[in-house]
């Protein structure tokens, strides 16, 4: 794990900007019956479990979570699954999530299963955007805009114990 003196966002911080998002999902979706919260292992999933915690807080809507399986590291040559029927996604707005956007190419691969399938729309969540895109993907929803080098690495950490988000 990267240094504390690496720390860009704390524990309170970090669940600040997961609220702030809940709210921004909900204003954009007010009139939605059932969301489909999709979540990209690991950091994705951790982050759409702690999505689903507080929107219940806060909004009507049923709330399906999705684990979205795919290979970070060779998104475009990895098989991308579901752990849901598409049936139960049909008619339904997705919320995609990711912990970092960093060029897209995880974004883009990680929608193919929702495209074979009649949604009604799919928004996508990153807690750090850092704006790299080399893909026409962008985040619906970012927790925190960074910009970094090339060379500089993003670590999340949403472990029950140790949050933190890192720059090294």
């Amino acid at each position: 794990m990267p240094a504390e003196s690496d720390l860009i966002l704390n524990k309170t911080q970090i669940i600040q900007k997961i609220t702030r998002i809940a709210y921004e999902i909900y204003e954009n979706n007010i009139y939605e019956n059932e969301l489909v919260i999709a979540g990209i292992p690991e950091g994705g999933w951790k982050l759409a479990e702690i999505l689903v915690k507080e929107l219940k807080k806060i909004t009507p809507f049923k709330l399906k979570l999705v684990r979205v399986s795919l290979d970070k590291k060779g998104p475009l040559e990895s098989k991308v699954d579901l752990d849901c029927e598409l049936k139960d996604i049909k008619d339904k707005t997705i919320i995609l999530v990711d912990d970092v956007l960093h060029t897209g190419k995880t974004f883009i691969q990680g929608m193919k299963p929702f495209l074979a399938v009649n949604v009604k729309k799919i928004q996508t969540v990153a807690l750090i955007n850092r704006s790299y895109t080399l893909f026409p993907v962008t985040s619906n929803y970012t927790g925190y805009q960074l910009s970094t080098t090339l060379n500089d690495h993003i670590h999340v950490q949403l472990d029950k114990d140790n949050f933190g988000v890192y720059l090294y």
